[in-house]
């Protein structure tokens, strides 16, 4: 495995310090978990959605935890019915599973939905008014305006 050296990134950065964690998370891991496959989609200048594959699972089955910059997705069958069929074949997977995604700053869970098998996690970008990029006058002749960030 290879090292990456980002310290010429961070020359010139202040506060990227979760970022740099995000970065040795991902270069230093060595399990890459496969279940439930996902999807994520981007469906606007600040809307995503990700996308699991979770047969077999109900909304009983699923926990969904949103923490700051960190989305929790766990999914336990628990199926007393199952237990007690005889299976000659079994190729719906049911194991247990845990699914982490690493979430921007201000990036909010919206909406979850359960449907055909298909979990479907929506997200949006709020940027707090503060944050927003604004127009400064020059000798302080008039107000600072918040403007598009596709403008700047």
């Amino acid at each position: 495995m290879r090292n990456y050296d980002l310290s010429p990134l961070f020359r010139s950065t202040v506060g990227f310090d979760r970022l740099n964690q995000l970065f040795d998370n991902v270069f230093n891991s060595d399990e890459s978990p496969s279940y439930p496959p996902y999807d994520i989609e981007k469906l606007g200048d600040n809307a995503y959605r990700v996308t699991m594959a979770v047969a077999g699972f109900r909304e009983k089955d699923i926990s969904i935890t949103w923490k700051p910059n960190l989305l929790i997705v766990q999914g336990k069958i628990e199926d007393k019915e199952a237990a007690e069929r005889a299976f000659l074949y079994r190729g719906i997977a049911g194991r247990a599973f845990e699914r982490r995604f690493q979430l921007a700053d201000h990036v909010e869970v919206k909406g979850a939905q359960l449907e055909n098998g298909l979990l479907r996690i929506e997200l949006a970008l709020e940027l707090p008014e503060a944050m927003k990029a604004r127009q400064i006058p020059i000798n302080g002749t008039g107000e600072a305006k918040v403007i598009d960030a596709k403008a700047a």
